[in-house]
């Protein structure tokens, strides 16, 4: 009889006892590099306006802002995992937290919208190795259950960033200029490299790191993306994040034409997601190792399909109002974050030797979506509340039939590799 355990039958549920740090406060560093990138995106949204006036640029100038950060972002994020496997963990780490803070206080300094554009898309190089390196830093340190709980501790911690982010941006907002905005982010690193240098392990020793050379890395990337599982497991957590982005990248519209309200009350959208997150995520926590992931996965697509669903009901015949028109985004986020940890780890476990790699392809097919949804789907959607609606509704579907289809590879796989199985 099958156990929950054996969701991940490959690795045993231990921790590398080389491990010094706390789960806690490695979790809290993690989270904490893991909160650059909505830091970098969601603080600066309230400050659209304002950037648009005081660089005398036109609102797509300052759109393609986001639209710079999250290419380069979804480019780069395709190399960390490569570098962090050749070169350490932490030294990645510390290097791209140095570049990102660089970044900031160009941003800061920008007399143009083409100079900030420029420092955005270094913001955008540098923002990703928080995300990647850390998952794989998990991952080397922690397997089975103890892993996936550790995912879905980061996922808690790190979603207060979302929360806060634009809530604490809107103020600066108002009180200050939008360059202190990016003063903010600057600080903000510096005292993460800090704690990074003082108390950061580095997770991967001398023997188990791979070369970094053209022909290794071209047939490690081949690998990947050749692979079926690779894209129906990614795509499955890709697609989930897309219906939650859209609203983020529309957010500037949504919030201020749709439901009036001012620079200062992003919140009204941003908190609820963001709870939806930190819930989904510490339900995801308490049932890892008790629950099989399939169940836990079909709970998790419950709520995102049941949010969308009613998300779409409700804006064909009512007008978008509060709460209505957020209380459906809380459901859609906790379900998210149901289906995120487990999901993940799956697609981390299709290459061991490589992984950092796959987090690397893992969160460069998730961005380069999240990055079509901002420059295409939101500018699209974002006149309708409905249309928003939809767009959501249909992003969720389309992470169900992968997740589906996923199932199915994994089980017919099973069943060829069974027959050529000698008697």
């Amino acid at each position: 009889m099958s156990t929950p355990e054996k969701d991940f039958p490959d690795h045993p549920a231990t921790v590398i006892k080389t491990v010094v740090l706390s789960s806690s406060m490695l979790a809290l560093i993690l989270a904490g590099m893991a909160m650059l990138g909505p830091f970098s995106i969601d603080t600066y949204l309230p400050a659209f306006p304002y950037l648009q006036a005081s660089l005398k640029a036109t609102s797509i100038e300052v759109q393609q802002t986001l639209t710079a950060y999250m290419l380069a972002f979804g480019i780069m994020i395709l190399w960390h995992g490569a570098l962090s496997d050749a070169f350490g963990r932490r030294n990645i780490v510390l290097v791209s937290l140095t570049v990102f803070a660089i970044a900031s206080l160009g941003c800061a300094a920008a007399h143009s919208v083409e100079y900030l554009w420029a420092f955005r898309i270094l913001q955008g190089i540098s923002a990703g190795a928080g995300v990647v390196v850390g998952r794989a830093i998990v991952r080397d340190l922690y397997a089975g259950a103890e892993a996936a709980r550790l995912l879905s501790l980061v996922t808690m911690i790190f979603s207060i960033a979302p929360a806060i982010a634009p809530i604490v941006g809107g103020w600066i907002v108002t009180l200050a200029d939008w360059r202190t905005i990016f003063l903010f982010l600057f600080a903000y690193t510096v005292l993460l490299i800090w704690f990074c240098y003082k108390y950061l392990p580095e997770s991967l020793p001398l023997e188990k790191r791979q070369p970094f050379n053209p022909q290794f890395l071209y047939g490690s990337y081949k690998r990947v993306f050749r692979s079926p599982a690779f894209h129906l497991k990614a795509g499955t957590v890709a697609f989930n994040f897309a219906g939650m982005f859209l609203y983020v990248a529309a957010a500037p519209v949504f919030l201020t034409e749709h439901l009036g309200l001012g620079a200062h009350q992003f919140g009204w959208q941003f908190v609820p997601s963001v709870a939806g997150i930190f819930l989904g995520a510490l339900t995801a926590n308490r049932t890892a190792g008790k629950i099989m992931l399939a169940r836990q996965v079909f709970v998790g697509f419950s709520f995102l399909i049941g949010a969308g669903m009613f998300n779409v009901v409700y804006h064909a015949f009512f007008p978008a109002a509060l709460p209505w028109s957020i209380v459906p985004l809380f459901f859609f986020t906790f379900g998210m974050s149901m289906v995120a940890p487990g999901v993940t780890l799956l697609v981390l476990d299709l290459f061991p030797s490589i992984r950092g790699i796959v987090a690397s392809c893992q969160a460069f097919t998730q961005t380069m979506l999240a990055a079509l949804v901002a420059a295409v789907i939101a500018p699209l959607l974002s006149h309708s509340p409905f249309a928003l609606a939809l767009g959501q509704l249909g992003c969720a579907l389309i992470a169900l039939a992968l997740w589906s289809g996923g199932s199915h590879y994994r089980r017919r796989a099973a069943k060829e590799n069974s027959r050529e199985a000698p008697e």
